[in-house]
């Protein structure tokens, strides 16, 4: 494996939350740059030093509502 994706949400409580697609890790955080470093130790975490991925892709969504 040479990557693992996250989807990055903000979170309906404030802050963020970030779900890895495709792997059992899940990390928030109040800001962006916490939420970085916290999707790096979840990913240290859960992969062995001989599967760790050598890229983490985030990919950010916003969700706006506009009414009319």
């Amino acid at each position: 494996m040479n990557e693992v994706f996250f989807l990055v949400e903000e979170s309906l409580e404030g802050g963020y939350v970030a779900k890895a697609l495709g792997e059992s890790i899940f990390t928030e955080a109040d800001n962006m740059d916490d939420l970085k470093k916290n999707i790096k130790e979840a990913v240290l975490c859960h992969f062995d030093e001989d599967k760790m991925p050598k890229i983490i892709r985030i990919h950010s969504v916003k969700e706006e509502l506009l009414t009319v």
